[in-house]
């Protein structure tokens, strides 16, 4: 029976696959034909969804964007056969998948599976490789997990890109009867999706990720804090969630061993400061989302005052790939000190959007324009914000930037969790520095003076600048702002908030009334 593959995860959804998906049931049950119809993850081609495939003896054959009025003529050419010359003719025939040169170019490690299986099916996630990383930490003390994922070079992909295998033997070396694992998935920047796409089209990697960090570190209970706005992703993390424990790959005695861990997913209380992990620990205890002052670290006193692990979705997704393939296998990716890949997610003012797993490297004009196919009003890219709405601006000066964390430290800027927003020269960078002072004002937990008083005073100056009064004195005001919320801020929150503020003042001077020329930070 011919297996035919259409997206079921919430970016899919949203271009209308699942109307797609019941066209081509009702047209083939019509036709009195048979298929196996497989709801399969996003390949992350967002512009082309929704993505129709259809297995052939020499791979899947794509054809895109597909909506239900295409379905009927998808049929009489014979769509099913999808290597014929007549299917071929197809004007939605993008030939093989793999051979799709958007996919093709990039280097999948963390996404593998995304997109080729079938989400919630157990049975398909371990026949392409799952929970072969589990089975080897199995047989592996912790201190010697602790050093495969510490010589894989694998570092915090939510932003903060600590690296995990000192993170986790931290919490090793913390003597306690009880430990937690905690996966932060509260993922709020602007532009990001990478964990959404993991949570809804490959939920068993995290869940077996999370499981290798449970027997390394001696904790037996993990909690997924998964953002809010993400019901797709609750409903396949608790199915999947279900299926590994009556397999046995969670719960007591894992595979037969000694170890246990249980695992639970946690709605998020749709605050955006609740992406710091202290202030997504409270929230998690049932407090307020409020951050903590540290010293004490999480990983010494966390979640209910006991040693915990706080990483990301992706950060933990990554780890059955290591103890898989081996540290070494990881760490050959990348350049300088960050190994591996990163997945990248483009947005904003883009021809193609979507998700990009490179090694660490690539420059940021190669993203623009190989992949997102440059501006999609057709008009130059004249600002890229990269690492959220704190993240900086960058110019068109700096886009052959490798994509490095210390190479971006170089140029005051930062990679975050690997979104990326474009923005042609229309935008107005004077109102976009005027919208990160706002935004950290709406999300400020208020715990500190520098984040919850200097990011209103920063959209009233702003304000001001846009108005012409005072000019020269107001933009020394907001520098002088920035320097006190960047070094009094207790978070990143309040301490970042400069980087998208002062980046449009020095690299987008003309929005501002000043000269267009550069001025130093």
């Amino acid at each position: 029976m011919i297996k035919v593959y259409v997206p079921r995860d919430s970016s899919a959804l949203s271009m209308g696959a699942e109307r797609t998906a019941k066209a081509i049931a009702a047209e083939a049950q019509k036709r009195g034909i048979e298929i196996t119809l497989i709801r399969n993850g996003s390949r992350g081609l967002f512009w082309l969804e929704p993505m129709v495939e259809v297995e052939t003896d020499k791979g899947r054959v794509a054809y895109a964007p597909v909506q239900p009025k295409d379905v009927t003529s998808l049929f009489d050419a014979d769509f099913l056969n999808g290597l014929s010359s007549k299917a071929k003719s197809h004007a939605l025939n993008l030939g093989l998948t793999e051979e799709i040169s958007w996919l093709k170019k990039q280097q999948r490690l963390t996404f593998a599976r995304v997109g080729i299986t079938e989400p919630v099916s157990l049975e398909d996630y371990i026949a392409h490789d799952g929970y072969k990383g589990l089975k080897n930490a199995l047989k592996l003390s912790g201190a010697d997990i602790v050093k495969a994922v510490t010589d894989s070079g694998l570092r915090g992909r939510g932003g903060a890109a600590f690296p995990t295998g000192i993170k986790w033997k931290t919490v090793l070396d913390t003597p306690n009867e009880q430990k937690y694992i905690v996966c932060n998935a509260d993922e709020g920047d602007s532009g990001t999706y990478s964990d959404r796409m993991i949570m809804e089209d490959d939920p068993f990697v995290l869940i077996e990720g999370m499981t290798i960090a449970g027997i390394t570190v001696g904790a037996t209970q993990g909690y997924i804090y998964l953002r809010s706005e993400y019901p797709h992703a609750l409903k396949t993390l608790n199915e999947a969630i279900t299926k590994a424990e009556k397999a046995g790959y969670l719960g007591d005695k894992i595979c037969g061993s000694q170890f246990s861990f249980n695992l639970e997913v946690r709605r998020a209380a749709g605050a955006y400061i609740c992406g710091e992990e202290t202030s997504l620990l409270e929230s998690l205890e049932g407090k307020r989302g409020q951050v903590r002052f540290k010293p004490p670290l999480p990983a010494i006193e966390g979640l209910f005052g006991k040693p915990t692990v706080v990483n990301n979705v992706i950060s933990l997704a990554t780890v059955p790939i290591i103890l898989d393939k081996g540290a070494q296998f990881y760490a050959d990716y990348g350049m300088g000190r960050s190994r591996g890949t990163l997945p990248i997610q483009l947005a904003g003012n883009l021809k193609q959007t979507g998700l990009v797993e490179l090694a660490f490297g690539t420059t940021l004009r190669e993203l623009l324009y190989d992949f997102g196919g440059g501006s999609a009003t057709g008009r130059p890219i004249r600002a890229v914000q990269i690492g959220g709405p704190l993240g900086a601006y960058l110019p068109e000066s700096q886009f052959d930037t490798p994509l490095d964390y210390e190479e971006f430290s170089k140029i005051w800027a930062v990679l975050g969790h690997g979104g990326i927003v474009a923005f042609d020269d229309t935008v107005d960078m004077a109102q976009m520095a005027r919208y990160a002072f706002e935004f950290c004002a709406i999300e400020s937990c208020g715990k500190c003076t520098p984040c919850r008083i200097g990011s209103a005073r920063g959209v009233e100056v702003i304000d001001r600048i846009i108005e012409g009064k005072d000019h020269a004195k107001n933009i020394q005001l907001v520098r002088d702002l920035s320097d006190t919320m960047f070094n009094g801020s207790l978070c990143a929150l309040g301490g970042m908030t400069p980087y998208p503020v002062l980046s449009a003042i020095n690299h987008f001077g003309e929005d501002f009334g000043l000269e267009a020329k550069k001025v130093a930070a």
